[in-house]
């Protein structure tokens, strides 16, 4: 099994192009050395984008984990040990970036505002949703939007570091950790810290400021079962 190195950990999420050698070579995907490719998780589809080689070029079309390896699923695959050039589609890359990054700032404010925990989220480059363990009202909704929004106005920087799990567990606000669902040999853990707001573990990509966000808009609500609202929402 090989262990692929993932170059924007733990906060060099800006990077689009890194140069690596193909490890394993099969008919579907590869698995290389060192990456700067997202895989799928946490609520995060995965990069997309090219890897070049010395006569060869093809498209990632998706980024797994299995079998502790990290695969690059690709049209046509280069040989093993082929030196590549790897570019993410930064457009893609830098939605996500700011979709996760905001999902961070609404779930903290809906804590802060009316305890309510993230039950699940899922981000796209367009829209993405959060489930609240609350039910909603209009009234409500607004006040989400509004103090999430003057968070991102105070442009608050975001800083991802690797914290030992001890103290993660111990500084890490209640409500904010879900460590029972991070397997206790994950020692450190990557962490998000919004400066003076926010801090929790979390394995995404993220923007180095809240005003990278520029505004947010929440564009649905819906009920998905007793205590149980969705939220769906949009960047400017």
């Amino acid at each position: 099994m090989t262990v692929t190195e993932t170059l924007y950990l733990p906060g060099d999420e800006y990077q689009k192009t890194f140069d690596a050698e193909v490890q394993e070579s099969e008919d579907e995907y590869v698995v290389l050395d060192r990456t700067l490719f997202y895989k799928e998780g946490g609520g995060q589809p995965a990069d997309r984008g090219t890897l070049t080689w010395e006569n060869g070029h093809t498209h990632v079309i998706d980024v797994q984990k299995e079998h502790g390896e990290i695969r690059h699923y690709v049209k046509d695959t280069p040989p093993e040990d082929t030196a590549v050039r790897g570019e993410i589609d930064w457009e893609r890359r830098y939605s996500h970036m700011r979709m996760h990054t905001a999902q961070h700032v609404l779930s903290r404010v809906a804590l802060d505002l009316y305890g309510a925990e993230t039950e699940g989220n899922q981000i796209h480059a367009d829209r993405s949703r959060i489930d609240f363990d609350i039910q909603l009202t209009d009234q409500k909704v607004t006040e989400l939007e509004q103090r999430t929004n003057e968070i991102i106005e105070n442009d608050l920087a975001v800083k991802k570091s690797q914290m030992e799990r001890e103290r993660a567990e111990d500084e890490t606000p209640e409500g904010r950790g879900l460590f029972n669902l991070i397997p206790d040999s994950v020692d450190p853990l990557r962490m998000v810290r919004i400066e003076g707001f926010d801090l929790c573990p979390c394995g995404g990509t993220h923007v180095d400021s809240t005003g990278e966000l520029e505004g947010l808009k929440i564009v649905e609500r819906e009920s998905k079962g007793s205590r149980i609202d969705r939220v769906e929402f949009e960047l400017e």
